[in-house]
């Protein structure tokens, strides 16, 4: 498909079948984009609209010029001539050629690198995006203004792109002041493997068979629970507090009796072990003080109700001793752990439940079905749910949680081709389905998100990953800014974040984990690099809220009641706040050109030219150097020439 440019004099040539370097899809046609269009401010020459399958990509040519010249950017023709009944007259008029001197765009979009959505042929659909001067039109599918938006870098190999596909209903648009999209303040966040003296190694036997429903470990601020391939379903317990290798002898487990499904600590108590088995029971462990020292086999409560299998178990935020189960037997229960009984039944699923979550204030509880619903349940009111949309089109698993202050919900699940995806959904709106998505990797996991509501950062990885996601999760568009990734140098069985007083502030340390290796158990620290680290960063660790204490008692809020969580600050009592801090005076890294070019009269410039092509060939004064030979004596010399004189003879 050859293209032509009468002005530059340049031919595009394009096939459907060829792949252009910024997409990875092949070619569906091309167009050329009117004069009128381009950015002579960057003396811009040709720009081609690349269609692929679900993609219009802008290809723009540009050629390198100090200044605009009238050479590159020619006067090009525009208008009408007149009508058409001259022309079958005989008359032949030319178009007037019109300078290229004020640039117009195509739309208020104009400058997002790709425009990715479905199209849609329905008028009521449709964007139309004109060129002024020109007949060319353009027709993006969306329902609102906002439909363009950027997808895949070109630069970007497989894994999280920087970009999102946006919804029917909602999309994304850049300025024309940031081309290139939002950027975030955590998009150098760096991951970093703490001293191999924090390392807990030498762990032998680790459980590979986790439910996919299973996060595969789980930590608090004092220990962790690592499942081991033994039978009877029994879990190691260890002290974050005593690093080092583990010994070649059994370690003291808890025994279930039964194969794990999903286990959690409480995070009020802990010293507190929740474990949902195969036998569709809940049982509650009671560590002792300073750890395991023998195996346990007896539980300190035993909870029966559910029909089927457990498939996951998530605590209350606020209220203690408050918890939830789904199981195949497609229903969820709350629980009373202080009293051991059941006190909610939830129904609604017709399929195996993925993934459940409680929302920020503990009102509401959210789930993503295998049946592609999302659903939200108020338990206090209602064991129907009160909302319910679609959700991820994949049945091989999916995850949730609440982002934004409770405004949205993430969801980690697989698309129709079984590819990783992250959706976006308001909240208040589930049935129009998601805000945006951001395209992921194929991966045979399901993407575990962890989110801190303090700098709204989302991090997500997948058991058997080297590479852990960052995104920093926004109410407004493009909602997905991608920060850097942290990549692992061998596959990890799980990630678990810890209390936000682990993290050291002093290093802007703004989250912690602990990852699970082959062998080992080792601390990760996700720090942002900051210039003035003598300062506290308070536009980095806001007030955070103490979650490890409960707000009210399960009794409390079945009733009816609610609750929050103080906050308190992690500022250390010896640093200033860096919003505080003294401002610095800017300093000039190199001096400025005046101090090596100074104005020189012309005597000055030819005597520092003589002295310095002086003192190239050296001083003139100073004497050869055959002038500095020494000569022999004149005894010496008769004595000599007597000599061969006698040997020519």
């Amino acid at each position: 498909m050859p293209l032509y440019d009468p002005d530059s004099g340049l031919l595009v040539v394009s096939g459907k079948v060829i792949s252009h370097c910024l997409s990875d899809a092949p070619t569906r046609g091309v167009a050329m984009v009117p004069k009128l269009a381009l950015d002579i401010g960057v003396c811009e020459v040709l720009r081609v609209m690349q269609l692929t399958e679900n993609f219009i990509i802008p290809i723009s040519y540009h050629v390198p010029r100090k200044v605009r010249s009238t050479r590159a950017l020619p006067s090009s023709p525009a208008g009408t001539v007149g009508p058409a009944d001259e022309w079958w007259a005989g008359a032949n008029k030319q178009v007037l050629a019109v300078p290229c001197t004020v640039p117009l765009t195509l739309g208020p979009h104009s400058h997002s690198r790709f425009y990715t959505d479905t199209f849609s042929t329905s008028p009521k659909s449709q964007d139309w995006f004109h060129s002024p001067g020109c007949s060319l039109l353009f027709t993006i599918g969306a329902e609102s203004d906002s439909s363009a938006a950027p997808s895949r870098s070109p630069s970007s190999t497989s894994g999280l792109s920087s970009g999102f596909l946006p919804s029917p209903s909602q999309g994304c648009s850049y300025s024309p002041s940031c081309p290139a999209g939002p950027s975030s303040k955590f998009r150098h966040i760096q991951g970093t493997v703490l001293h191999r003296d924090t390392h807990i190694t030498n762990l032998r036997g680790m459980s590979l068979t986790t439910p996919g429903e299973c996060d595969g470990f789980c930590a608090n601020g004092q220990r962790m629970a690592v499942p081991l391939a033994i039978s009877g379903g029994q879990i190691a317990v260890l002290e974050l507090s005593q690093p080092g290798k583990l010994p070649d002898t059994a370690l003291p487990t808890i025994q279930n009796s039964v194969n794990v499904a999903d286990f959690c600590w409480d995070p009020f108590d802990s010293s507190k072990l929740v474990v949902a088995g195969d036998d569709a029971k809940i049982r509650m462990w009671k560590i002792p003080e300073g750890g395991l020292v023998e195996t346990l086999t007896e539980p300190a409560c035993i909870l029966q109700g559910h029909t089927e299998k457990i498939y996951s178990i998530k605590f209350h935020p606020h209220a203690s001793g408050l918890l939830a189960s789904s199981s195949y037997d497609m229903t969820v229960r709350l629980w009373d752990l202080e009293n051991g009984v059941e006190v909610k039944k939830l129904h609604g699923h017709q399929d195996q439940i993925f993934g459940m979550a409680w929302s920020p204030n503990g009102k509401l509880l959210a789930t993503v079905c295998k049946d592609g619903k999302v659903r939200l349940y108020d338990p206090r009111k209602s064991a129907e749910p009160i909302q319910e949309g679609p959700g991820p089109e994949g049945h091989r698993g999916g995850r949730i949680v609440w982002v934004c202050d409770g405004q949205y919900l993430l969801v980690s699940g697989f698309d129709c081709r079984s590819e990783r995806q992250l959706y976006l959904f308001s909240a208040t709106s589930l049935a129009s389905g998601a805000v945006a998505s951001a395209p992921a990797d194929v991966a045979p996991s399901t993407l575990i998100p962890f989110y801190d509501p303090d700098t709204s950062l989302a991090i997500l990885t997948g058991k058997g990953d080297t590479r852990v996601y960052i995104f920093e999760i926004t109410p407004e568009v493009p909602h997905f800014i991608e920060c850097s990734s942290f990549h692992a140098s061998e596959p990890h069985k799980g990630l678990c974040f810890l209390p936000k007083t682990q993290c050291n502030v002093r290093d802007v340390e703004v989250a912690r984990a602990v990852r699970l290796g082959k062998t080992t158990i080792e601390p990760v620290a996700f720090k942002v690099p900051r210039v003035r680290k003598e300062f506290f960063q308070d536009d980095v660790f806001p007030d955070t809220a103490v979650w490890w204490e409960p707000a009210l008692s399960a009794a409390a809020w079945l009733s009816g009641s609610d609750g929050q969580h103080r906050k308190i600050s992690l500022r250390p009592t010896d640093m200033t706040l860096v919003s505080e801090a003294p401002k610095e005076a800017p300093v000039r890294k190199y001096l400025p050109s005046s101090v090596y070019l100074e104005e020189k009269t012309d005597e000055q410039k030819k005597e520092e030219l003589l002295s310095a092509m002086v003192a190239k060939l050296g001083n003139r004064e100073d004497p050869l150097p055959q002038e500095l030979f020494e000569g022999v004596d004149e005894e010496e010399w008769v004595r000599s020439r007597s000599f061969i004189h006698m040997h020519e003879t």
